[in-house]
This record gives structure tokens, C-alpha cells and sequence, in this order.
């Protein structure tokens, strides 16, 4: 099994800005190199990423990428950031466990892309994802930084 995802680096930011101008699914995990917990859950990771080849998925280590993560605070590692196109479907910090996350991944996706809309109102915490953790919006502030 072979990795079919990336780490985001300042070279393939293009490539992640292409995702999301397809609609496509993407599955970015915010991790650092010194952290124990990510070093394991990068197996794990890639793994999802071949049980979801219909998706995208970006490694984005939060130290090398400082200026494209900006003042987002990750509390703990691994933290899942799930996008469609524009809208955040999910972020926040799960258990090192691929089939916890597995399903995490697979009921985002059954959602539509009106069900995803509807979704990033419905609370502040799901407005703030919107406004500060999109990673289109991360990828357009890092460019005029």
C-alpha cells in the first residue's frame, strides 16, 4: 500500500487549492513532528487514505507550516480538518484510532453539498470553522502573507 496523499509543503499548496476547486473531499490531519501520538497515527493515516481513494488527504505539520495554519489552536493531536469544496465538516482533535476516524470520514460523506451548507450555520463553533479554519481561506491568507 502505497501513501496516496501528501505533506503539505510550500511546493504543493497548489496541488490542495486544486482539491478544493474540485469539490473534492479532503482530509487534512494537523500534527507536529516532535508529537509521539502523530509519529504513530501516520500509519494510520495513510491507511485511511487508501480505504478512501475517492478522497483527498494532506499531512500538515503545524510547526513547518506556521504561516499557512496562522492562529489556529490545535489543543491536541491528531486534529481532523474535513472540507468539500467551501464548507467545513468537521475539526477537532479525535482518538488515534484509524476506525474511529474511518467513520468519521464515511458520515461526512454521505452528507450533501446542501446538508454541508446548511450544517456551517448552525452554531457559532461550526461559523468560526467556516470563517478561520477553511482551508481554502488558510491557502488565500498564506499567499498575501
Amino acid at each position: 500500500m502505497s501513501w496516496t496523499g501528501f505533506t503539505l509543503d510550500d511546493d504543493n499548496r497548489t496541488q490542495l487549492a486544486q482539491w478544493l476547486d474540485d469539490d473534492t473531499w479532503v482530509i487534512a490531519c494537523l500534527c507536529a513532528a516532535w508529537c509521539g501520538t502523530c509519529e504513530t497515527y501516520r500509519a494510520s493515516f495513510e491507511q485511511l487514505a487508501a480505504r478512501h481513494p475517492d478522497k483527498r488527504f494532506a499531512w500538515i505539520d503545524i510547526e513547518d507550516q506556521a504561516d499557512f495554519i496562522g492562529e489556529i489552536d490545535v489543543d491536541n493531536f491528531p486534529t481532523l480538518l474535513i472540507q468539500r469544496g467551501g464548507h467545513v465538516a468537521f475539526f477537532g482533535t479525535v482518538l488515534p484510532d484509524m476506525k474511529i476516524a474511518d467513520r468519521l470520514i464515511s458520515a461526512q460523506a454521505e452528507k450533501s453539498g446542501q446538508q454541508l451548507q446548511a450544517e456551517a450555520g448552525l452554531s457559532e463553533e461550526r461559523r468560526e470553522w467556516q470563517r478561520s479554519r477553511n482551508l481554502r481561506t488558510l491557502l488565500d491568507n498564506a499567499d498575501a502573507a
